[in-house]
């Protein structure tokens, strides 16, 4: 049989291929270099988020901090001018009025001043800050401010602001921020049972209060949108030791202040719920216990020679001796149960502090002894980082990580958090 005659092969040679698509082959050489120019050039910025966006990942304070930036949080508040019979002319008429522990409505007020994120006008705002210092009359025959008249210069200011201009009505005060730095918050008065028997005035219930005073669980005096800030130490005591690991500490517990021998007071009330008096009943012989009752200028010397500050109780649970304590690398001793401390994300107060309950003060010795043994240095470390000992000062002018800032942080999570509530609500209707 012959070999069948091969067939011409029906596939298109190489030539041909190119000559078909020869116009698609020019117009890719074409398109290569402008696709390699637009991919080398910097992408177009996004449009930005208004801050009516509701739904982020994180709070954008919370996140710039994680971060290690220094830019300040983004929250945009506007300071209220009010008239100086609010703030100024008590401030010019008593020194002590920018100084003593509750100053922190003083320090707060000239911070957010200099606060280069201030709301100029107040269409910008998301927050408006309201400066009235109810701390500064200094009338009372032992020298400790008044707050007799806390309640109608507030109201006072609210109304003026509810008259004059529309923000305050629209939102019937609840993105307003007051300071209320006294014993118990904004009810007004150093006396437990009194302070929860008058309340948070009725004006006050919808806005956002700064305040020392916190605890765990329900209490009236923080039945309130608030944020828990440190009681105001002056800002020089953060430099009068600026090395507190190079402090010889030959103190081992140390305390000075009120202890009275029968706690019972005039006005029939128990001070500091006794503890104080335990204290020195359990301790006042002991020779490793620094225990004094009188009053000493130079204190805070002692302070940098102790390993162990005790911050029990008076008649409120919070103390300046917490941010003394902190800044001057004494380990605080707080005996104050359920007490909510400021800050704690950032100070991490169970790595820098020891908590004892209240009816632990006999075994209070043995605690300290163990932690001696087992990781005084580990504490020390981390109290000593200037991190969390900058986050308790309010500087004037404001500083990145200072108090101040560390406030405007916790209003900027308020502020979302809020949002994030009324997008739901919405969403759910």
């Amino acid at each position: 049989m012959r070999d069948p005659k091969p067939r011409r092969s029906q596939a298109p040679s190489l030539a041909g291929k190119l000559r078909k698509h020869a116009a698609w082959l020019l117009l890719l050489w074409l398109a290569l270099p402008v696709y390699l120019f637009l991919s080398a050039a910097p992408p177009a910025a996004a449009p930005p988020l208004r801050r009516s966006a509701f739904l982020r990942s994180k709070p954008r304070a919370l996140a710039a901090t994680r971060a290690g930036e220094a830019a300040p949080p983004p929250v945009r508040i506007y300071v209220y001018d009010l008239p100086p019979r609010f703030n100024r002319d008590w401030a010019a008429a008593d020194a002590r009025c920018a100084r003593h522990l509750f100053a922190a409505e003083v320090a707060v007020h000239e911070a957010l001043l200099g606060y280069a994120g201030r709301a100029a006008r107040p269409e910008d705002a998301d927050l408006f800050f309201v400066p009235v210092y109810v701390s500064c009359n200094f009338s009372t025959p032992n020298g400790f401010p008044s707050l007799s008249h806390a309640r109608g210069l507030l109201a006072d200011a609210v109304e003026l602001v509810r008259r004059e201009l529309p923000y305050w009505n629209r939102s019937a005060g609840a993105d307003h921020v007051f300071v209320a730095s006294h014993d118990f918050g904004a009810c007004f008065h150093p006396m437990e049972d009194v302070a929860i028997a008058d309340g948070i005035p009725e004006f006050l219930k919808r806005s956002i209060l700064l305040q020392t005073f916190g605890v765990h669980g329900h209490h009236v005096c923080q039945d309130v949108e608030h944020v828990v800030i440190p009681p105001h130490v002056s800002p020089e005591v953060a430099h009068e030791l600026p090395e507190p690991e190079k402090s010889r500490r030959d103190i081992f517990a140390f305390f000075r202040g009120k202890m009275e021998l029968h706690p019972k007071n005039i006005s029939g009330r128990f001070y500091s719920k006794k503890v104080r008096t335990e204290l020195l009943q359990h301790y006042g012989r002991n020779s490793k216990f620094y225990l004094k009752r009188k009053r000493f200028d130079n204190y805070r010397s002692e302070m940098a020679r102790s390993l162990f500050c005790l911050c029990p109780l008076g008649w409120a649970p919070w103390s300046p001796r917490l941010v003394e304590s902190v800044l001057l690398g004494c380990i605080p001793v707080i005996i104050a149960d359920n007490i909510r401390l400021p800050f704690p994300s950032i100070l991490r107060w169970q790595d820098i502090s020891l908590q004892v309950a209240e009816k632990d003060i006999a075994s209070l010795e043995m605690v300290l002894d163990h932690v001696v043994a087992t990781n005084l240095t580990v504490i020390q470390k981390n109290l000593w980082d200037p991190v969390k000992r900058k986050a308790l000062v309010f500087n004037r002018p404001m500083e990145v990580g200072d108090a101040t800032w560390q406030v405007l942080r916790e209003l900027e999570v308020l502020l979302d958090r809020s949002r994030r509530r009324k997008y739901v609500g919405s969403w759910r209707k």
